[in-house]
């Protein structure tokens, strides 16, 4: 857990206290002089209500143009980035006609597939050529083709399970899925800095849900034990079902999952495992299979699998893995098999020639080159993000590097900054990330060369060193070890 310097948590606490009462003040003199442009229908209450509505209104908004920006070319190494005027003092924002060119540090695109790629580009071409955008149906009605055939299987040989289940929008994998596992009656651990996804599924599921404190599986386990020996509330019934729910690694947070030991638990209690690998599979692993395959677990003791290929396969979608008694009672009962348009034909041709190149099917090399090379940029990029004395969390092989801002007001001057500089970057504030835990998100590519990275971490540190965001000494350089060393002697 991250561990909040004590000043560092006096003056956000104390940003975020100004900005409420000049928030309130401005609110109180609207109220008083615009009384008579009030815009409610009589007799509806107001939709927009309570703190909500203020943080919007009189926080977010003053830096709406750090999220959200538009971009006019594909999310590669380097895109395009239309700018944004406001006249209104950023309550709206109007595009313009120009462009800037800047290095992409925000795209999830980890092994480099979102741009044009020789051998997957002409097959999706020809895919949309034969099938067209959209199936317009179902799976469950006129909506599977051969092609959606072929990526099940295609997904579930690589993820080394024997079925799986694809779906047209990985958030929807898991809110639409964890309810169709686990009901009433049945227990969802959940481990405390768990996607929104993950969060709405187990909701939605009406199952009893508890949290464990973030990948730490000595608690895990003293909240299994203790609910395993209490039973169901009330009536101290056993759990009809009791279902573990982590991440391969934690998009907010850059943390790989200490699966071993979850699943050493979850075996001892028998509790069933879901994994989330929407940010590891095929982003990190020898072969790209993801958390399983780097931390050496058996895919076989990992009851359900799940996954997007919005990520390292650069198209989109979800899938689910696991049995094939699992998979065919899925077919039967997931509304986002039985009721949502199935995935674009084009869009699963993308995953399936991706999967070709990540696997060496396609006769090359170029898969095991992207892996080696999103390892090698992941790990050189965060060691010297951390000599230069920046907070970053996460774990090494991990391509996703949150560095640490804190203070509200360090959220705009950084992303507007660095933009000048010809450097976009994703920046991560509450609602997304606790109120004190504002950070910017770096996302690491195999498309980036060591030149981008160059650029990117002289832009990083020269903004950094701007806005007062490196929290630790940073490491001396090689001439500043040698210098000194010829002073000494």
């Amino acid at each position: 857990m991250i561990k909040i310097p004590y000043i560092t948590a006096l003056t956000t606490y104390f940003s975020y206290g100004l900005l409420f009462a000049f928030g309130q003040l401005r609110d109180f003199f609207r109220n008083l002089f615009d009384w008579s442009k009030d815009n409610n229908l009589h007799g509806y209450a107001p939709i927009c209500l309570g703190l909500e509505d203020f943080y919007i209104r009189r926080l977010y908004r003053r830096i709406q143009d750090c999220f959200g920006r538009p971009i006019s070319s594909p999310p590669d190494a380097w895109f395009d980035v239309l700018e944004r005027v406001s006249n209104d003092n950023n309550k709206t924002l109007k595009r313009t006609t120009k462009v800037s060119r800047c290095l992409n540090l925000g795209s999830y695109n980890y092994l480099g597939f979102a741009a044009a790629d020789e051998y997957c580009t002409p097959r999706v071409i020809q895919c949309l050529k034969k099938y067209f955008a959209s199936t317009c149906s179902s799976r469950a009605d006129g909506g599977t083709t051969t092609l959606h055939s072929e990526l099940e299987e295609a997904v579930a040989n690589f993820i080394g399970k024997p079925a799986a289940l694809v779906t047209g929008m990985g958030y929807v994998t898991n809110s639409a899925i964890l309810p169709v596992l686990i009901g009433k009656g049945g227990l969802i651990i959940s481990d405390s800095l768990n996607h929104n996804s993950i969060v709405n599924g187990a909701r939605g599921s009406g199952a009893t849900i508890r949290v464990f404190q973030h990948n730490t599986p000595s608690h895990l386990e003293d909240v299994l034990r203790e609910h395993i020996a209490h039973g169901q509330p009330r009536t101290h019934r056993p759990w009809k079902k009791i279902m573990v729910v982590v991440e391969g690694i934690y998009s907010m947070e850059g943390e790989i999952c200490k699966l071993p030991e979850i699943v050493s638990i979850c075996k001892k209690y028998k509790a069933y495992v879901y994994l989330d690998e929407a940010h590891s599979i095929g982003a990190i692993g020898k072969t790209g299979r993801g958390v399983c395959e780097l931390l050496g677990v058996d895919t076989a003791d990992v009851d359900i699998m799940m996954g997007t290929f919005t990520k390292s396969f650069g198209s989109c979608g979800g899938y689910i893995a696991g049995s094939k008694e699992l998979i065919q009672y899925l077919k039967y009962t997931c509304p986002a098999h039985l009721y949502a348009t199935s995935i674009s034909p084009p869009a699963a041709q993308q995953i399936i020639s991706a999967i070709k190149v990540i696997t060496g099917e396609d006769g090359s090399s170029r898969g095991a080159q992207k892996l080696a090379q999103i390892r090698d940029n992941s790990n050189y990029f965060r060691s010297e993000l951390l000599k230069m004395g920046f907070e970053v969390l996460g774990d090494n092989d991990s391509p996703i590097m949150p560095i640490m801002l804190y203070n509200p007001g360090k959220i705009p001057a950084f992303s507007r900054e660095c933009l000048k500089r010809n450097v976009a970057v994703v920046m991560v504030g509450f609602p997304a990330s606790p109120l004190l835990l504002s950070r910017t998100r770096i996302c690491i590519s195999a498309a980036h060369t060591r030149e981008d990275m160059v650029k990117a971490l002289e832009v990083i540190s020269t903004v950094g060193d701007m806005v007062g965001i490196k929290y630790f000494p940073a490491e001396p350089s090689k001439s500043e070890l040698e210098e000194n060393r010829l002073k000494v002697e």
